[in-house]
């Protein structure tokens, strides 16, 4: 078996790993609309800051993976790295720059929810930080946290289904992470306006199936739907709604939850996704077997599928950048 947990070296690692994409520009896939010939920009002109990683929301996530390793490892050699990226990229000059691509009128469905999402994280992460300039990042990111926040609650009132599939589009993904934001913001609004629309999409299911993996999954619906009812509902509601939604969880079925994807070529991009199904598998298991008491068997039978799933995906967080640009952000969550 090998080691799980999160230690200075892996840490570090990981830190590598980002700074060495996070201001790649190329190769890039944009989440952009044309509406006339002068649209077409490069991916630093359209964004400022979150240019690099291959796509939009991996490099958003890309920096709460290095504001995360950088507060809870200052030790490490890479702060010094991650300090000078952050204080060149997170400045109110390029913020607005981030958010004047908002107000463009194309931009509407611009990297809904997960992009969104994400963004939230990041700020959340930022609002932890006590130190000096991490306080000066914060502030500048705000504006773009506040236009997320907005879109978020403009859009879940009229989102009448949810969207349950195993990739960015995933529904409870997008409100588990932007509940955290509203909590560690205290922003009592957001949160109410996510927990009442959680509750609307997933209260009444119940026996799931769970039909996964899909081809390009790097999320699992149904435990994703169970991580972000965690959230939303209190401990014991969260119990009662857990026992209807996964009913032979002790007898670990749906099986196809407990056997680790399997993953035939890291080089396709959409292949390598079920490395992320197996790493973000791990964060939701660790973190519904915390609801249980030690002498709770199903604790036990959670612990074991979360340490399968990252025994069977975090040796391959690098190796070709079609996951090289995003996985290790997946198992930081699965290792916190």
């Amino acid at each position: 078996m090998i080691d799980t947990s999160l230690t200075p070296n892996l840490a570090a690692r990981f830190a590598r790993l980002a700074l060495s994409h996070l201001t790649r520009e190329y190769p890039n896939k944009l989440d952009h609309v044309l509406s006339k010939r002068g649209d077409l920009e490069s991916p630093r002109e359209l964004h400022p800051i979150f240019f690099g990683s291959f796509d939009w929301h991996s490099c958003v996530h890309g920096y709460w993976l290095l504001a995360t390793l950088v507060r809870l490892f200052p030790e490490i050699d890479e702060t010094v790295s991650i300090r000078d990226l952050f204080d060149a990229q997170l400045t109110a000059a390029k913020v607005k720059g981030e958010v004047r691509y908002l107000e463009r009128k194309s931009t509407a469905t611009f990297e809904r929810p997960y992009g969104w999402a994400w963004l939230l994280m990041l700020a959340a992460e930022l609002n932890r930080h006590s130190a000096k300039n991490a306080k000066k990042w914060n502030d500048a990111l705000r504006p773009l946290a506040d236009a997320f926040s907005d879109r978020f609650q403009a859009f879940l009132p009229k989102a009448t289904y949810p969207i349950r599939v195993g990739t960015h589009f995933n529904s409870a993904f997008a409100i588990t992470l932007a509940m955290e934001y509203a909590e560690v913001s205290s922003d009592a609004v957001l949160r109410k306006t996510l927990a009442t629309k959680a509750r609307a999409w997933f209260r009444n299911d119940a026996d799931c199936q769970a039909w996964e993996p899909g081809g390009d999954d790097f999320l699992s619906s149904a435990l994703m739907e169970a991580e972000c009812m965690r959230r939303v509902l209190g401990p014991s509601a969260f119990s009662g709604w857990l026992d209807r939604f996964l009913p032979r969880l002790a007898v670990r079925e749906p099986a196809a939850l407990f056997r680790p994807a399997i993953v035939s070529d890291r080089s396709d991009g959409k292949i390598a996704h079920l490395d992320g199904l197996n790493l973000s598998r791990a964060w939701c298991w660790r973190s519904i077997a915390q609801t249980w008491p030690a002498s709770d068997p199903r604790r036990g039978i959670a612990l074991d599928a979360t340490e399968k799933h990252l025994a069977a995906s975090l040796p391959h967080v690098a190796g070709d950048y079609m996951g090289e640009h995003w996985l290790a952000t997946f198992a930081l969550l699965a290792l916190l």
